[in-house]
């Protein structure tokens, strides 16, 4: 088990943070102006610790605060994201940097970046195995199969820097899509040899399962990577900007409260949707990310085009690409 504690951040800098980068309060706050475009919204998000911000906005009421009807539908991976936002069945979806791109470069989709979801922090993201197995430590991986929720998706992105660090190459191991929520029983049925869980499911299944870490991906060339992302469609941008920007206020709110109060994010986990919701016991356990405040227009370039830095680099992409073109404005 592993905790992470806050950093401390006064109450008067908080408040300043929320009045500047939202503009206003949470649902106390005074009536929002008329005027959206469109008021209800479905947003697609894969249910863990790194959409925690999302859960928390819904949870407090700061949507509702904006004039939005938000429902969060649980979804696999952003490879599922994005095939719902092309075909009209998600506004909004939040998940990893990484299948954006990539969704992106090959044209499968036209993605705007609105904000960043979070970024890895020390026990977030890890490698699990069984007790008693074989492999004891990165260099035992060679030929074993490594349990993720989809290929070529932001956990093959942190396994193969990790890899490198210790002078392997990601074509020595072979990666098999699980789902998060039964990872920890293919890797009792000897489906897969190790697993790739971010929190909760790490803490979950370390306690119900007895999983051993055997590599916290936290280091070397992604140390403090940008994990997750929301994103709309070019067009859907275009046609709601109101509606963005209203939905973006609540979210750097929630964003905020994820940063600074750790019980908050304990509650938003212990009511995500069957088979996701995660025990108390756990949930006040589990290791958290950061949640930055970076939001159309002012999204952090320079942090955003690492993504594509590093899969340039780990061979994910053909060529180099930039994320400027994913970005857009209010």
């Amino acid at each position: 088990m592993r905790w992470r504690f806050l950093r401390v951040i006064s109450v008067t800098s908080a408040g300043l943070i929320v009045m500047l980068s939202a503009g206003c309060g949470g649902p106390s706050a005074s009536p929002k102006p008329s005027g959206l475009e469109k008021t209800t919204l479905t947003v697609g998000s894969v249910p863990v610790a790194d959409e925690a911000g999302l859960y928390i906005a819904e949870d407090e009421g700061l949507f509702k605060a904006e004039g939005l009807n938000v429902t969060i539908d649980s979804i696999v991976s952003s490879a599922d994201a994005t095939k719902g936002q092309n075909d009209g069945t998600y506004d909004i979806t939040a998940g990893n940097s990484v299948s954006y791109i990539q969704d992106q470069v090959t044209g499968q989709s036209n993605l705007e970046i609105i904000a960043e979801g979070s970024l890895m922090q020390p026990g977030t993201q890890a490698l699990y195995t069984l007790p008693g197995s074989p492999v004891k430590n990165v260099t035992d991986l060679k030929g074993k199969r490594i349990g993720v929720n989809a290929r070529n998706n932001i956990g093959t992105l942190l396994i193969s820097s990790v890899l490198e660090e210790y002078g392997m190459s990601p074509r020595e191991v072979h990666f098999v899509p699980v789902n998060f929520p039964q990872m920890g029983e293919a890797l009792k049925q000897h489906l897969i040899d190790v697993a790739w869980l971010p929190e909760p499911f790490g803490s979950a299944d370390e306690e119900s399962m007895g999983l051993q870490e055997l590599c916290d991906l936290d280091q070397g060339a992604t140390a403090n990577f940008p994990v997750g992302w929301y994103v709309v469609t070019k067009a859907w941008a275009k046609k709601y900007p109101r509606t963005m920007a209203a939905f973006l206020t609540a979210l750097r709110e929630g964003q905020q409260i994820a940063d600074t109060r750790r019980d908050a994010v304990e509650e938003a986990m212990e009511k995500l949707p069957v088979p996701y919701t995660v025990p108390p016991t756990i949930a006040a356990v589990m290791s958290l990310e950061t949640y930055p405040l970076s939001t159309a227009p002012d999204i952090d370039r320079s942090r955003v085009q690492r993504v594509a830095d590093e899969m340039y680099q780990f061979q994910m992409l053909g060529s180099q690409f930039k994320v400027s073109s994913m970005l857009g404005g209010l």
